[in-house]
């Protein structure tokens, strides 16, 4: 993707996206073109400042929507804890670790519950929360983290 000036993405067969390598990473449209690119993709129903996901749970968003849409998340947006976390984030969710995988400089770990998720955190902070699979945390992204548009 770095070298293209074009992207087609195909999946089980058939195009799913296709556009410019930055248009294709910024607004995925299906979860597997999301992974591709480093994002976790949340489709729901938008009305004002809050989105229904389609499995369930909610995601408080920074603009306002309505409709069918797409949330996009990076990982590295997402931030763990031990306990509840209290301050200025309004997505807070209890989860619970399913993988861990090493990535580069950061431990990706991949979370399990309401709002699925994926979180890149440091190994040093991964290694002083005492994370393993089966950990339950508490995971938080600022609603002005994330990007929703359209579906």
């Amino acid at each position: 993707m770095a070298l293209a000036d074009r992207v087609v993405v195909i999946e089980e067969g058939r195009v799913v996206q296709a556009g410019t390598p930055a248009e294709v990473a910024r607004r995925p449209r299906t979860d597997y073109v999301a992974r591709l690119v480093g994002l976790v993709l949340l489709a729901g129903q938008g009305t004002g400042t809050q989105v229904a996901l389609d499995g369930g749970g909610a995601v408080a968003v920074a603009v306002d929507v309505a409709g069918p849409v797409f949330v996009a998340v990076r990982p590295e947006s997402v931030a763990l804890y031990l306990q509840r976390p209290v301050g200025s984030p309004r997505n807070v969710w209890p989860l619970r670790l399913a993988a861990a995988t090493p990535h580069g400089s950061v431990v990706r770990c991949d979370l399990a519950g309401e709002v699925p998720l994926t979180a890149d955190v440091t190994a040093t902070s991964f290694a002083e929360l005492g994370l393993a699979p089966g950990a339950e945390v508490w995971a938080s992204v600022k609603a002005s983290e994330l990007t929703v548009y359209p579906r």
